[in-house]
């Protein structure tokens, strides 16, 4: 213990009970996760319909929602609306875009001409993590379709296509297809509610699987240009 009157050494304090467990303050956000974390929470409102499709919205509101400031909201807006999921509408405010059967048959073409060469190249290219990461995301959408929460089917929809795009070792692709399946999502969203359609989503999910694991590049194609078709087919139907 420090004599009476002199101040404690360094050494002294080491020796404190109190010295081996400092206080670290946590670091504080930085704006450029804040932006991030207002670009995600605002995105999965979009994609699910909490916020639907032609509702007005204003930053004040979006802010309290999501308990984030105004300026991360306002630079995640602007980035959504470069996504094509909000629009900027003068003297009236922001939207959250329509959804159109225009809009979704025009991303089905292109998901056509570039989703099957992905699963192509992921038949050819994707290590066993890869395969593990798959099979783990089925099993896990296995579980969510027989109780069918249309959310955590949706969610997982996208983890499975990120999954093959990641197998595929092209960034450039990956980059193009995240864009697609994303403004596509609300799409998914509608139509997995049609009766039975989220079993033959997760059947179909496990015909691409199948054809990738055993290297079979022709059936990978096919099974994904056939999984395509069968959104385009519901989405015909239902929206």
């Amino acid at each position: 213990m420090a004599e009476r009157g002199r101040k404690p050494r360094i050494r002294d304090i080491a020796r404190s009970p109190m010295a081996s467990a400092p206080i670290i303050p946590a670091p504080p956000e930085t704006s450029a996760s804040l932006r991030e974390a207002a670009y995600d929470a605002i995105k999965h409102r979009i994609i699910t319909c909490v916020f639907k499709p032609g509702d007005y919205l204003n930053e004040a509101y979006v802010s309290a929602a999501i308990g984030i400031g105004r300026t991360p909201v306002h630079q995640a807006i602007d980035r959504l609306t470069q996504d094509g999921l909000l629009e900027v509408i003068p003297r009236k405010g922001i939207i959250v875009r329509a959804v159109s059967l225009a809009e979704a048959m025009q991303i089905t073409e292109i998901r056509l001409l570039n989703e099957p060469y992905c699963a192509r190249l992921a038949a050819e290219r994707a290590d066993n993590i890869d395969l593990a990461t798959m099979r783990d995301i089925l099993n896990r959408a296995d579980a969510w379709t027989a109780v069918r929460n249309i959310e955590q089917m949706m969610l997982l929809d996208r983890e499975f296509h990120i999954a093959i795009a990641k197998a595929a070792r092209n960034t450039v692709l990956a980059s193009i297809l995240q864009n697609l399946h994303e403004r596509s999502l609300r799409f998914w969203f509608i139509s997995l509610t049609a009766p039975e359609h989220h079993r033959e989503v997760q059947n179909e999910h496990r015909a691409i699987f199948a054809a990738i694991e055993q290297r079979d590049v022709d059936a990978a194609a096919k099974a994904m240009a056939d999984h395509i078709e069968s959104f385009r087919r519901t989405i015909s139907r239902y929206l």
